[in-house]
C-alpha cells in the first residue's frame, strides 16, 4: 500500500509516514491476534462451501483450498494468507476487486483475477460468508 502497488483509498496518507521497521511491527502485531469470529450466513454458506472446496468445474474456476488449506488457514510458505474467520464484507470487496482488475497482488500468474473474473455476486457472497463463519 505504501509503494502504490496496492491501490487502498482508505488507507492512503496512513501508512506514508511509517518506516519499514514501524510497517514490520505493525505486521507481527495483527498477526499475533486472534482471528474474527464472524457467522456465515446460512443461506450461502452450503453454496460458498462448495465452491470453496470443490471450485466451479464448469467455469474453470479452482478449489479454494488448492491454496488457501481446506481449514482456511492459508500456506504461510507460499504467502497465501489465512482466510477463515475473515470479515465477509472485506472478502467480498477483495474478491469484486481481484474480479475487475483494480486488485493485482497476485503477480504474473494472475491467479486471483483469474479464478474471481468468472465468479459472479452471488458466488462471491456464497465465498465469503462461508469464509466468515470458517473456524480451525
Amino acid at each position: 500500500m505504501k509503494s502504490g502497488a496496492r491501490a487502498q483509498n482508505l488507507m492512503a496518507g496512513m501508512v506514508d509516514g511509517l518506516s519499514d521497521q514501524d510497517l514490520q511491527d505493525l505486521a507481527a502485531y495483527y498477526t499475533a491476534q486472534p482471528a474474527a469470529e464472524g457467522a456465515a450466513n446460512p443461506e450461502l454458506a452450503l453454496e460458498g462451501e462448495h465452491i470453496y472446496r470443490s471450485g466451479i468445474a464448469r467455469k474453470g474456476v479452482a478449489a479454494c483450498t488448492a491454496c488457501h488449506s481446506p481449514t482456511g488457514q492459508g500456506n504461510a510458505l507460499a504467502t497465501f494468507p489465512r482466510l477463515a474467520g475473515q470479515w465477509a464484507e472485506y472478502t467480498e470487496a477483495q474478491l469484486k476487486a481481484f474480479r475487475v482488475g483494480e486488485r493485482k497482488n497476485d503477480g504474473e500468474s494472475k491467479m486471483m483475477r483469474l479464478s474471481a473474473m468468472d465468479l459472479n455476486d452471488r458466488e462471491i457472497a456464497a465465498v465469503a460468508s462461508y469464509l466468515a463463519g470458517l473456524r480451525q
